[in-house]
């Protein structure tokens, strides 16, 4: 199907790829709540820019104009739909 989106972890997205937060998935809730706080909401566009060398983490992404660094964990609990 042309132009269909897959649901993945916002920690599962290939480096350079770019994705729109779908929303969050089940998990701590306060970390949600502090997710939503620096500002990843859905329709937000986000990108995979680097992973940490030793383990992969942290994960450091575009999320509008602004670059944020996250665990994995914490990468984790956000849904993204990226373009196929």
């Amino acid at each position: 199907m042309v132009g269909a989106a897959t649901t993945i972890r916002m920690d599962a997205l290939p480096r350079g790829q770019v994705g729109r937060i779908a929303g969050f998935g089940d998990g701590d809730a306060t970390m949600i709540a502090k997710l939503r706080e620096i500002g990843f909401a859905e329709g937000d566009e986000v990108e995979l820019l680097a992973r940490g060398w030793l383990g992969g983490a942290p994960l450091s992404f575009r999320l509008n104009r602004t670059v944020i660094a996250l665990r994995k964990a914490e990468a984790a609990l956000i849904l993204v739909e990226k373009a196929q």
